[in-house]
């Protein structure tokens, strides 16, 4: 009997799950059991553009207990480019820093799984994933859609960024912003039946939208992708 007390409190107890210690907000800080002080000091670190990379560099930047680290150090999981480096011999002869020009740059839409391995931070599996996309949309329009792709952190973004321009965009056709039905509206990722209602209701009241920003105030806009809808729009 109070093994299966033991086993009931134990299952009680939240669960922790693998999680970068670089994204902890407040709650999660909390949850933790860090101090506000020591998830202060995560936050203005990471606001300086710095990352941790390990477990030490948490404990130097937070200050946490030796104790606290080891409770919740386990379940740190860093990028794979982070925890298993290139050599720095293939960091030199693969990678470079140096900017390029736009006409140096690869043509994302075309670009192989080897090309795209060349970028610091991009190996064989994003690498799939990245073509995979490219795949299923028949081409990128913008290079905004790599926020699309799983695994890609804003670090790595950035690198195939500096790499690759989408030269040979897919052919779309927009939608007028002012003028959509709802049927027209619907054919537009992240936009369902419910939200092109709600457009169309704003855009009676407004007598049009003016810009793209005066879709934030659409009720049940998802505004996390509307980097990605204002592809597929036009507003004449």
């Amino acid at each position: 009997m109070d093994s299966l007390k033991a086993i009931a409190i134990q299952n009680k107890q939240p669960k922790r799950y693998p999680f970068n210690p670089n994204y902890i907000q407040d709650y999660k800080g909390y949850t933790l059991g860090m101090t506000l002080e020591e998830i202060d000091r995560l936050l203005a670190f990471r606001a300086q553009n710095k990352w941790v990379n390990s477990d030490k560099e948490f404990q130097k930047v937070t200050q946490v207990s030796d104790s606290l680290l080891a409770e919740i150090a386990p379940y740190f999981k860093f990028p794979e480019w982070v925890t298993r480096p290139k050599s720095k011999t293939n960091f030199k002869t693969r990678y470079s820093n140096a900017p390029k020009t736009d006409a140096q740059k690869e043509d994302l839409n075309t670009a192989s799984a080897l090309q795209l391995q060349n970028v610091y931070g991009v190996g064989e599996k994003l690498s799939e994933r990245i073509i995979k996309y490219r795949t299923k949309q028949v081409g990128f329009v913008s290079l905004i859609e790599l926020q699309e792709i799983y695994g890609l952190s804003p670090e790595v973004i950035e690198n195939i960024k500096n790499n690759f321009s989408v030269k040979t965009p897919k052919t779309i056709n927009r939608v007028n912003l002012n003028t959509a039905t709802s049927e027209e509206l619907v054919t537009i990722k992240y936009i369902d039946y419910e939200i092109a209602f709600h457009i169309i209701e704003q855009r009676i009241l407004r007598n049009g939208f003016k810009n793209y920003e005066e879709l934030t105030k659409v009720k049940d806009f998802p505004l996390k992708k509307i980097e990605i809808i204002k592809l597929y729009l036009a507003i004449n």
